[in-house]
């Protein structure tokens, strides 16, 4: 069945601009981009499933992000700042809140294949992560969200490897346990900063949390205490991306180099791409948000 076909035209019915844009940026993508993308809200169906939803849930909870990231949108391009400024304010806004978590989780699912810049760098994570196959022995994911990343992770390692998740939502790793195929997976609710664990990681994956926080350096090095001295961290962060819980603004790539060699670790590929096929004079001119992707190591 055809479902990115149905998820844009319904979407277009409600928001009919922004269906008119999915349709041009997934026109251009390649067959099997399509037929991932369709083999995937096969598997979100079946997810949603598990707690009596379906796919016309994700797709109103897509559009209620929508709504959010066009609403923190406008007021950075009236300020230049984030509208959430402190850990604390997002805590209460969203990780706390159930339902604003539910809905943030099941759209950002569906941004998986809608916003091919989400698609690209999780392409970027998928093509690398197996490099590291035989020296991964434990693997940590901190701040799983939904839970994709380390469900692939579990697909790509090795059968040996052990999987923890630390997360600060009850709601996040309820819907990461709910995802995520592999049963043997060990989830702790913690602030990342009290995690103690028995041993340190060989590969640790920390998608979009730089952001959410009021100081990276110190978060990175705090992460980079949880890895050994041969292991390896992959990172993700936006610039120029107001979201709903998005605290530290990144204004561009190099910004987010700078906190990566500051928490005195050091890039050894990366990733970046704009949100729009803008030149970088318009993306700067106009804040277009950029996503970034790096594998670490310690200096």
């Amino acid at each position: 069945m055809n479902y990115l076909d149905d998820i844009i035209a319904k979407i277009a019915t409600e928001n009919p601009v922004h269906g008119k844009k999915l349709r041009k940026n997934i026109g251009k993508q390649s067959q099997e981009y399509k037929d991932k993308a369709n083999e995937f809200f096969s598997t979100y169906i079946s997810f949603a499933k598990k707690t009596d939803k379906d796919l016309d849930y994700g797709i109103a909870c897509y559009l209620r992000m929508l709504a959010d990231v066009n609403q923190e949108y406008i007021a950075f391009l009236e300020t230049g700042e984030y509208t959430t400024k402190s850990f604390e304010d997002a805590n209460r806004r969203v990780y706390n809140n159930p339902e604003v978590m539910e809905y943030y989780m099941h759209g950002l699912l569906m941004s998986q294949y809608l916003w091919v810049h989400h698609n690209d760098i999780y392409k970027f994570f998928v093509g690398n992560i197996t490099k590291h196959k035989t020296e991964v022995s434990n693997y940590l994911e901190i701040g799983a969200g939904h839970g994709m990343y380390i469900s692939e992770a579990t697909k790509l390692l090795s059968d040996t490897t052990s999987f923890d998740v630390v997360d600060i939502s009850p709601t996040s790793l309820e819907i990461s346990k709910s995802f995520i195929e592999k049963q043997d997976i060990n989830y702790m609710l913690s602030d990342i900063y009290e995690y103690e664990p028995s041993e340190k990681y060989d590969f640790i994956t920390m998608g979009e949390v730089l952001e959410h926080v009021e100081d990276p350096i110190s978060l990175l090095k705090c992460v980079s205490g949880l890895l050994k001295d041969s292991g390896t961290l992959f990172i993700t962060a936006p610039a120029n991306a107001p979201a709903i819980d998005h605290i530290y603004l990144f204004k561009n790539a190099e910004d987010i180099r700078d906190v990566i060699t500051a928490a005195g670790l050091t890039i050894t590929k990366e990733y970046a791409e704009f949100v729009e096929d803008v030149s970088p004079e318009i993306a700067e001119q106009y804040k277009i948000a950029l996503m970034y992707g790096a594998f670490l190591k310690k200096q």
